[in-house]
């Protein structure tokens, strides 16, 4: 294939600057972690526990819990607040209501949507905006509860049901146009944009649309791609309609999303979803990088997700129940390594000043096969797979000046310099290759990573399509 990023990218980001603040907002800024109850069955409260310290370790100021009807699921949000309550007042829980698969047809979905907020509003730990419950949802953008419109039915059975009224601060993720926001007048107190975290627009038939831009030389086809990833195109135009919804009123609540990856590849006999989203040229670290220059416009960040491991954006540990299938393309595949990025970046996001590094850190990632490799696999290859680059990413936290060496084989080895702060790179990778790299600093080794080569090797002839990305961190004693 036509290998679409030609360039090796590099970002250092100044420890010293501070981003100006430009509005000052009532509510603290927030970065929380959207979490698939649903995965949880085998959950106990010391797996809730765990993953709550864990996440407050790194960065994260609550859970958005994602709800479906199974009952197990009450009670594992049950123990979810309890396990919260228990370490403390800080960590906050809040509804992601699951419209794609909770029934919204009728009045009496309504009223048991409505019950399942109530049942746990008033808990310490749940979240609370202007002295409201907050409220979120993935989709319900064709729910009716038994009304005329969606509109209506949001409205006189959700968002303006005497249940609820004036107690709830209600942010949908509703998959719109965003120009359709102003029928939601009375419903949305704002939006959460949920696909905001990957650049949806770069597809097989976009990059086909463009390619004849880049056959030139590097760094302007490159940059054909490149200025789509992580960009804020997608949150102004939210932002944008949801000052039209106000009309000039009170500023209603934006959320935007982050996420580190997106491969899914389930068969039509099964959830029947097989394609990826774009996540080459160091995508998490360069959406949060624009997520801190454009915070003023932004109130809360989800990081999509901890633990939805079906589409394999997950940074929190392999656990749980794995949707059914999934298990071929997660189990091998940590992400663990992204949490320290995150911490970083949520710390920044939160108080307004640059990325802080004080530990020297490599991580690098990689997918398992190239982009062109044949399987013997039914489902055959996910769509969109022809703009993913066959690259070893890299991302090194450097606490001062160094040198960085990349390599995948022991004769492809590449050498960086590195500034103090957040750097970003890559190498090719082709078959057979691993994952190495070298901080050095005044001729000596700092750090160095090397997972073995039974943990990960670029295989040039897998038996399954395989999206996801094996993520490795080293850091300094």
């Amino acid at each position: 294939m036509r290998s679409f990023f030609t360039v090796i990218s590099l970002l250092a980001l100044s420890r010293a600057a501070v981003i100006p603040l430009r509005r000052q907002d009532a509510n603290p800024k927030l970065v929380v972690a959207h979490f698939m109850v649903g995965n949880t069955f085998p959950y106990t409260l010391q797996d809730w526990t765990d993953d709550i310290n864990l996440a407050t370790a790194s960065g994260l100021d609550g859970f958005a819990l994602n709800v479906g009807p199974d009952d197990f699921q009450n009670t594992q949000t049950a123990n979810a607040f309890q396990a919260a309550e228990a370490i403390g007042p800080n960590f906050k829980l809040f509804f992601s209501l699951d419209m794609s698969v909770l029934p919204c047809a009728t009045v009496d979905d309504g009223a048991a949507l409505r019950a399942r907020v109530t049942n746990f509003s008033s808990r310490p730990n749940y979240l609370q905006r202007n002295g409201k419950a907050f409220v979120s949802t993935f989709a319900g953008e064709s729910c009716t509860f038994g009304q005329d419109s969606v509109a209506d039915g949001w409205k006189s059975q959700f968002a303006q049901h005497p249940d609820l009224q004036g107690k709830m601060e209600f942010v949908p993720s509703f998959f719109i146009d965003p120009a359709q926001f102003t029928q939601f007048n009375g419903v949305m107190d704002g939006d959460f944009n949920f696909n905001s975290g990957w650049p949806l627009q770069v597809t097989t038939d976009f990059a086909n649309g463009i390619s004849t831009n880049l056959a030139g030389a590097a760094p302007d086809g490159a940059n054909a791609l490149n200025k789509f990833i992580g960009a804020t195109d997608t949150d102004n135009q939210h932002i944008q309609n949801l000052a039209a919804l106000s009309g000039g009123g009170a500023k209603l609540t934006y959320m935007a999303a982050v996420s580190p990856w997106f491969f899914t590849h389930f068969s039509p006999q099964s959830f029947n979803k097989n394609f990826i989203f774009l996540a080459d040229q160091n995508l998490y670290t360069q959406r949060w990088q624009n997520l801190i220059d454009f915070r003023d416009n932004v109130d809360l960040v989800e990081v999509v997700t901890w633990n939805d491991y079906g589409e394999s954006h997950y940074i929190g540990p392999i656990k749980g129940a794995l949707p059914p299938g999934s298990e071929v393309w997660v189990n091998g595949f940590p992400h663990d390594a992204f949490l320290d990025l995150t911490k970083v970046f949520a710390t920044a996001f939160k108080t307004g000043q640059a990325p802080v590094v004080d530990k020297d850190e490599i991580i690098m990632y990689s997918r398992p096969h190239p982009a062109n490799a044949q399987a013997p696999d039914a489902t055959g290859p996910p769509t969109n797979f022809q703009v993913t680059q066959d690259a070893a990413w890299a991302v090194v936290m450097a606490t001062a000046p160094g040198s960085v060496t990349l390599s995948t084989t022991a004769t492809d080895a590449q050498t960086f310099d590195v500034q103090a702060g957040i750097n970003k790179l890559s190498i090719p990778i082709a078959p057979g290759g691993n994952l190495h790299g070298v901080l050095s600093r005044n001729g000596g080794t700092v750090v160095e990573l090397a997972p073995p080569a039974t943990d990960f090797t670029f295989n040039g002839a897998p038996q399954t399509f395989n999206f996801n990305t094996f993520v490795a961190k080293a850091v300094a004693a």
